[in-house]
Parts: structure tokens; C-alpha cells; sequence
């Protein structure tokens, strides 16, 4: 059986380019302050450990996690950004609210990412109780906020690597 206080958030630094000049926008929600403060902080964190200054990074606060496609939207517009990372936390309750809530979250970041073509990252926790969220940002499970940090700038480094010309002979077409 697995462990199961495994730290899930590690990550091989190897892997990144130089991503030193990326600028980086965050989402963060207000709601499950504690909780979304230490993703947060595990964001930030990993971003200023791989050479991004705090000049090329963009914070701004939402009410709840539901608001956090406008947020990302709002700084995709009004920014010059590379990625997103949204960052939130939805706990169960007694109704269905976190489904909704969740569901509509996720496709609206996903719509925004592909309608953008940039990445838009859902770092949101999805949790049971309050005791899985805090085992997930900076508990025993790691902090969540540093695997959002990761794969904006492993989506980043993609899309700007497949933009980037390819090589050919000939008038502009395929060398095939």
C-alpha cells in the first residue's frame, strides 16, 4: 500500500528551461484564506526559486473560488502575462455546491486557456474536509501551490517552444 504521507508536490528541476523571464500571473481566492495563503506562498516560492523576479509576477485576490475565471480573465486582458495559475479551495459540505462549483470552475478555466492560447492553471484544491486541504497546501501531502507554479512554467515553456519557427528548405513549406 501506498504511503500516505507522501509528499505529492516533487517535482525534478531538471526538466525547466530557463524560465527566468516569464511573467506569471496568480488568482488567488479569498475564501479558505489559510488554506489558499499557503498555496499561495508554495507558488510563490517555487516561481522566485526558478530565477522569476517578483516584478514578473502579477497577484490579485478574488472573493471565492468561483470568481476565479474573471480574475484570470482580468489579467489575461489588462496584463502582459505568459500563464496563469488560479489558486482555490472548494470543501464539501452538506449540499452539492462544491460539484457546481468545481464543474464550472474548471470548464471556465479551460475555455479561458484555449480562447487565449495560453495556459490558464487550475490550482485548486477539491477536498472532502478542511483536514485534506491543509494536508495538501504544505502538509503532509505537500503544497499544491508549488505543482500549479511547476506546470505553468512547463505549459509556458510549450506553447512558446511550438510557436517558436521550424526550420525548412524551400519556399515556407514542408521539406517533405
Amino acid at each position: 500500500m501506498e504511503d500516505k504521507k507522501k509528499n505529492l508536490s516533487a517535482y525534478t528541476k531538471t526538466t525547466l528551461e530557463d524560465v527566468s523571464e516569464m511573467r506569471i500571473g496568480i488568482v488567488a481566492a479569498e475564501w479558505n484564506a489559510e488554506v489558499v495563503d499557503a498555496l499561495l506562498e508554495g507558488a510563490l516560492q517555487t516561481l522566485a526559486s526558478e530565477g522569476i523576479s517578483d516584478a514578473n509576477v502579477h497577484v490579485i485576490r478574488v472573493p471565492g473560488t468561483f470568481e476565479l475565471p474573471s480574475g484570470a480573465d482580468l489579467l489575461l486582458r489588462t496584463t502582459k502575462i505568459d500563464g496563469v495559475i488560479c489558486l482555490g479551495c472548494v470543501v464539501k459540505g452538506d449540499t452539492r455546491h462544491d460539484e457546481y462549483i468545481n464543474s464550472a470552475v474548471s470548464h471556465g478555466l479551460t475555455n479561458l486557456s484555449i480562447s487565449a492560447h495560453k495556459p490558464v492553471i487550475f490550482g485548486v484544491l477539491t477536498t472532502e474536509n478542511m483536514q485534506q486541504a491543509v494536508d495538501r497546501a504544505g502538509g503532509q501531502h505537500g503544497n499544491k501551490g508549488v505543482e500549479a507554479a511547476i506546470t505553468v512554467l512547463k505549459m509556458v515553456q510549450l506553447f512558446k517552444n511550438q510557436l517558436k519557427p521550424k526550420h525548412s528548405i524551400g519556399f515556407g513549406g514542408n521539406a517533405n
